[in-house]
């Protein structure tokens, strides 16, 4: 995380510093990668299609997850353990998927392949 303070000659120079701040005396931070999130803002913004695209095809997951957890929150703390419940519930969705497209049969073969 990078911390610009406004009075310095970088942020004083800066386009964009009226949307940051109007006082003389803020701090401004901005993550170090967030030049990638605001490129992607600006494919986005140029082709608005691909957000419906991608809300058709990635969001879709996430939400039926969050249907099977009842709508709540996760039931373990920490990220670690949160991470491990998430993974828990994406292989869940993909093995379900996995099953209704290709069947059960061939999913059992698939896994038995070395």
């Amino acid at each position: 995380m990078h911390v610009y303070f406004a009075s310095m000659p970088t942020c004083r120079r800066c386009l964009k510093k009226a949307q940051c701040t109007e006082t003389p005396l803020r701090r401004v931070r901005r993550w170090e990668q967030e030049d990638v999130l605001d490129a992607m803002q600006s494919r986005l913004d140029q082709a608005p299609e691909k957000m419906q695209l991608r809300r058709q095809t990635v969001e879709h997951p996430f939400g039926t997850i969050k249907a099977w957890m009842g709508y709540t929150h996760f039931l373990t703390k920490t990220l670690p353990k949160v991470r491990t419940e998430m993974s828990l519930q994406v292989l869940a969705y993909n093995m379900k998927r996995a099953m209704n497209l290709i069947g059960v049969g061939a999913l059992l073969e698939a896994l038995e392949a070395p």
